[in-house]
């Protein structure tokens, strides 16, 4: 293998997560803050949780809501616009 390629190599990584736990692991980083781990995940604790840190649900909300007002008949209600047939007509107006 080639020398002076490679990362440190930490041994003792201190993992850190939004929920408070914090546990040890191999890693090329000293520290490392993750969102979500085993201790707060859905899937292993069994409790349903949204973890939104983008504001991504309330963006969805509002398109829900905005697509729930909006119905098949406002698109029909709109009376499309008269064409003309000869250029005359179009320069008139």
């Amino acid at each position: 293998m080639k020398k002076k390629i490679h990362p440190q190599w930490y041994e003792k990584t201190k993992i850190s997560c939004a929920c408070g736990n914090t546990f040890e692991a191999g890693s090329v980083l000293p520290e490392i803050n993750v969102e979500i781990c085993a201790a707060c995940h859905p899937f292993f604790t069994g409790q349903m949780k949204f973890i939104d840190t983008k504001g991504t649900i309330e963006r969805f909300k509002a398109k829900q809501k905005a697509a729930k007002s909006w119905t098949k008949k406002d698109k029909k209600s709109k009376k499309p616009q008269e064409q003309s047939r000869t250029l005359k007509e179009m320069l008139e107006k």
